[in-house]
């Protein structure tokens, strides 16, 4: 079993990129921290993201975004960099230099020290590399152990299928707790495709653990953070790879 609940480290990775990953690693950070400590208090929670690529400078990148929804103060980031492309490519492209995967492990330890629960969302999926050395995603959550595990984001629509169970298979196959999955936008007017995908996940063997509604970016920030906790259940674990 693999709860969200009870991991320190829950890694949120995506099929591929736009899926949903920031709204959805805000929506799950807004549902831990109202989860209960004590009888007095509640679970402090931060959030890490590696990698940021696509942002110019002074431009709001998405650990802004997550802040700003959540109203979480501790907020990281490994490296950020402005070409809307993998990090490789894009750090080539500003002759920058990316963080060892040491680097990260660090960062990511040293928040877990002062925090119960740690959020770590990826760039693009799960084998998209961090640094040359060809370092992963899925090699970083392989270097916590059973301290972590991996929360895959994925979309509603056709073709979703295939890419959820590729990047389910690659974390089972690098022995990745898998805590579930989650919806990264659900439409308001759902299709037939999207309703018969979402019954399909739902009979996976991780659990789904909800479905974040379309446009909740949009919302201010008081009513995301009323609403997130509703939108995923965290409580209820299933066996998972």
């Amino acid at each position: 079993m693999t709860r969200a609940t009870e991991t320190p480290i829950l890694f949120v990775t995506g099929t591929d990129t736009d899926v949903g990953k920031t709204i959805a690693a805000a929506a799950l950070t807004c549902a831990l921290a109202v989860l209960p400590k004590s009888p007095k208090s509640t679970l402090s929670v931060a959030v890490d993201k590696p990698t940021q690529t696509g942002v110019m400078p002074g431009e709001p990148g998405d650990m802004d975004e997550v802040a700003r929804l959540t109203g979480v103060r501790d907020v990281t980031e490994g490296i950020r960099l402005r070409a809307p492309m993998a990090p490789v490519a894009a750090a080539a492209r500003e002759s920058a230099t990316l963080p060892a995967l040491g680097e990260h492990v660090d960062r990511i330890h040293r928040l877990t020290r002062s925090h119960d629960r740690v959020v770590v969302e990826g760039a693009g999926g799960i084998l998209v590399r961090l640094d040359r050395f060809g370092h992963t995603l899925a090699d970083l959550a392989v270097s916590f152990g059973q301290d972590a595990a991996a929360i895959v984001v994925c979309r509603s629509g056709l073709g979703t299928l295939n890419h959820t169970e590729l990047t389910l298979e690659a974390l089972r196959i690098r022995g990745i707790p898998i805590a579930g999955v989650i919806i990264g936008s659900w439409p308001n007017d759902p299709s037939e495709i999207d309703l018969d995908n979402r019954r399909y996940f739902e009979s996976l063997d991780v659990p789904l653990l909800g479905a974040i509604p379309e446009g909740s970016s949009r919302l201010d920030p008081a009513v995301f953070r009323k609403n997130a906790a509703g939108w995923l259940s965290l409580s209820t674990p299933r066996p998972s790879g």
